[in-house]
């Protein structure tokens, strides 16, 4: 006879390549899954702002490059996305667009399929629940442009054949973490906020929960 309590076999920590490890937010994913004991491999630019990102195996290369994006993926469970750009009111933006097209051709070929990304509120249907003055400033005069780059990312997401949360933070902060809400009816939300370390505990929470496959949460206090 055997005992089931002794010889459950707990489920292995699963193996994130995390692109965007060194913004804010990147930061606290990575800090948060080496606390978890997950196996996470980080895509940067620059090695030097990755030299703090401790427990982490480190690749330096452009994240649209796809053969790198291939041999960072490589025997990964799923990759978390928390790429950003910056504030852009007059130039076309692209990056975001450009890194996950490769992206989304890499898992396929590499047979990843979990991909949780980033967004943020404004994308998709979530515009025009911001609140006063995201919507009626800060996003015509400063972000319109990164928001059409986000609206084609998330448009190449949903197109893949890849099991892909999307995530949309409201408005970011950096105060401790408290107890959050998931939302995809919109219809009487307007304004919010969260911090990021909720949004990174989430985001490590889709990389093997599946009730937001295909969704679109949006995620705030």
């Amino acid at each position: 006879m055997t005992n089931s309590a002794t010889d459950r076999v707990e489920p292995a920590q699963p193996k994130i390549l995390v692109l965007g490890a060194t913004g804010a937010t990147g930061r606290l994913i990575v800090s948060q899954a080496v606390a978890r004991g997950y196996d996470v491999t980080v895509l940067v630019r620059s090695a030097e702002k990755a030299s703090d990102l401790q427990g982490t195996k480190v690749i330096v290369g452009d994240a649209r490059d796809e053969i790198v994006l291939r041999q960072a993926m490589k025997g990964k469970d799923a990759v978390l996305s928390a790429l950003g750009t910056p504030a852009s009111p007059f130039r076309e933006v692209t990056l975001l667009s450009t890194a996950t097209r490769s992206l989304v051709s890499a898992m396929q070929a590499e047979q990843v399929s979990r991909l949780v990304c980033i967004t943020g509120i404004g994308a998709g249907d979530s515009a025009g629940h911001g609140g006063f003055l995201f919507d009626n400033l800060i996003f015509p005069l400063l972000l319109r442009k990164v928001y059409a780059d986000k609206n084609r990312q998330e448009a190449i997401i949903r197109g893949s054949r890849l099991d892909w949360v999307l995530v949309r933070p409201s408005i970011l902060n950096n105060k401790p973490s408290r107890e959050i809400h998931a939302l995809t009816d919109l219809s009487h939300f307007h304004g919010g906020t969260i911090s990021r370390a909720n949004v990174a505990s989430f985001v490590l929470d889709q990389a093997r929960d599946d009730i937001w496959v295909h969704r679109s949460p949006l995620i705030t206090w």
